[in-house]
C-alpha cells in the first residue's frame, strides 16, 4: 500500500468512496478533494465495455470542450510552403518540416502539447511514429490533426481540444478542465466529452458500453459516476 499524504487522507473524508454519485455532485465532491496548493486538473477515466485489441472496436476522437481545459496548449505544426505560413499566422507556436523531426530525433526535443500535420508531411512524421505514440501525440486524420485546414485545426486546439483514445487497459482518460472552473463549467466539459464517447460507440461494442466513470484531481482521490445517470 502506497503511504498517503495528509491531504489525500482530508479528501477521503469529503465523501463516500464507495458511492457513485452524479455528474454535478461529483464535480462539486472532486472540486473539493483537490487540496493542492496549485490549481489542479480534473480529469474523467471511463472504463469501457470493449476490447481494445479488435480494430472494430476501438474508440478514439477528438471534441473542443465548452470551457476549454484551462491550460494553454504548444502547438507544433508541420508544413512546408503556404501552409508553414498559415500555420505561422494562425498562431503556431513551432513550425517546420524534416529540421523539426531532427529536432525531435536527435535531440529529443518535446517543447510542444500538440502536434498538426499536412497530410503531405506524414511521410517525415510516420518515422516519429515510436516517439510520438506513447506520449499522445501522433497526428491522426480522426482527430483532426491531419489536415490541409491547419488554422482551423491550430484554433480548435488552441481552445481546448482533446482527444480521447482507449489505453491498452480500454481505459479513456481526459483532463475536463481545472479545480477552478466550478461545478457548471465541469458538468458542462464532462458532459460533452461523454456524449462525443457515447456518439463513438462501435457497432462491434457489446453489453454495457461504459462500466465504470471516475473523476479525480491531479493529487486527489477518484470520485465515482453512476455511469447509468450519463447520456
Amino acid at each position: 500500500m502506497p503511504k498517503r499524504g495528509k491531504n489525500y487522507k482530508a479528501a477521503l473524508e469529503e465523501y463516500n468512496k464507495a458511492e457513485q454519485y452524479d455528474v454535478e455532485e461529483a464535480m462539486g465532491l472532486v472540486i473539493k478533494t483537490a487540496k493542492a496548493k496549485f490549481d489542479e486538473t480534473i480529469e474523467a477515466h471511463f472504463k469501457m465495455g470493449v476490447d481494445g485489441r479488435h480494430a472494430d472496436q476501438q474508440i478514439r476522437g477528438a471534441i473542443v470542450l465548452p470551457h476549454g481545459t484551462g491550460k494553454s496548449k504548444k502547438v507544433l505544426v508541420f508544413a512546408k510552403g503556404p501552409k508553414a505560413t498559415e500555420a505561422e499566422e494562425a498562431g503556431a507556436d513551432f513550425v517546420g518540416a524534416e529540421e523539426m523531426a531532427q529536432k525531435i530525433q536527435k535531440e529529443g526535443w518535446f517543447d510542444f502539447d500538440a502536434v498538426i500535420a499536412t497530410p503531405d508531411m506524414m511521410g517525415v512524421v510516420g518515422r516519429l511514429g515510436k516517439l510520438l505514440g506513447p506520449k499522445g501525440l501522433m497526428p491522426n486524420p480522426k482527430s483532426g490533426t491531419v489536415t490541409m485546414d491547419v488554422a482551423k485545426a491550430i484554433a480548435e486546439t488552441k481552445a481546448g481540444k482533446v482527444e480521447y483514445r482507449l489505453d491498452k487497459t480500454n481505459i479513456i482518460h481526459v483532463p475536463i478542465g481545472k479545480a477552478s472552473f466550478g461545478p457548471e463549467k465541469l458538468t458542462e466539459n464532462f458532459n460533452a466529452l461523454a456524449q462525443a464517447i457515447i456518439k463513438a460507440k462501435p457497432a462491434a461494442a457489446k453489453g454495457q458500453y461504459m462500466r465504470s466513470v471516475v473523476v479525480a484531481a491531479t493529487m486527489g482521490p477518484g470520485v465515482k459516476i453512476n455511469p447509468q445517470k450519463i447520456g
